[in-house]
């Protein structure tokens, strides 16, 4: 599941790293860099990707809409261009939702 259920801790992270995190190619999250105005990760010297808290929380916005919606490039693009705010807030939304059921479904078990 590639929703983040506890608080991100670290202050970066690398291109590996947030693959792992939603299950893809590292050459997906560089497509969609390229792709995307909101996903900007810093470079090191070395030219490594940094991604930030906010980097993986818009890569996880993407992963949703293009991912989980189905939604075009094109389309997800223009949700984010007519309101981030209000995506982020149902994605916020959603994810809260998904926590309280998969409490539910364990204290389901546990009677």
């Amino acid at each position: 599941m590639p929703y983040i259920d506890k608080p991100i801790e670290k202050t970066y992270y690398s291109i590996g790293e947030v693959a792992k995190l939603f299950g893809v190619a590292t050459s997906l999250i560089r497509f969609w860099e390229s792709e995307f105005d909101i996903i900007k990760p810093r470079k090191n010297k070395k030219g490594n990707r940094q991604f930030t808290q906010e980097d993986v929380k818009n890569f996880q916005l993407v992963y949703h809409l293009v991912k989980e919606k189905g939604h075009t490039l094109v389309g997800a693009k223009e949700i984010i261009k007519q309101g981030k705010n209000k995506a982020d807030d149902k994605l916020d939304a959603l994810s809260s939702l998904k926590r309280v059921r998969s409490f539910l479904v364990e204290l389901k078990n546990q009677l």
